[in-house]
């Protein structure tokens, strides 16, 4: 299974960057989205921004992404 994985940009260097989300940091390639700037909030897959999120569109994401992750961490519990 892939996932595409909402990430803020936190600093850029050429066509790469680090991305970062739940204080995990990783590099990423820009070159599928050059108009990528620090601060954005944007979709990685397979190391690649495929997509820059507008902000509504970011909140709506990670609000699935904190249930997803409540209930994988209540599953680890059990």
């Amino acid at each position: 299974m892939c996932l595409a994985v909402p990430m803020k940009i936190i600093k850029i260097e050429g066509t790469r960057a680090i991305a970062e989300a739940h204080q995990v940091e990783t590099a990423v390639d820009l070159s599928l989205a050059p108009d990528v700037k620090v601060g954005d909030k944007v979709i990685i897959h397979a190391g690649f921004v495929i997509e820059k999120l507008d902000e509504e569109a970011a909140r709506e994401i990670e609000k699935v992404w904190e249930e997803f992750l409540a209930m994988a961490g209540d599953e680890d519990t059990a």
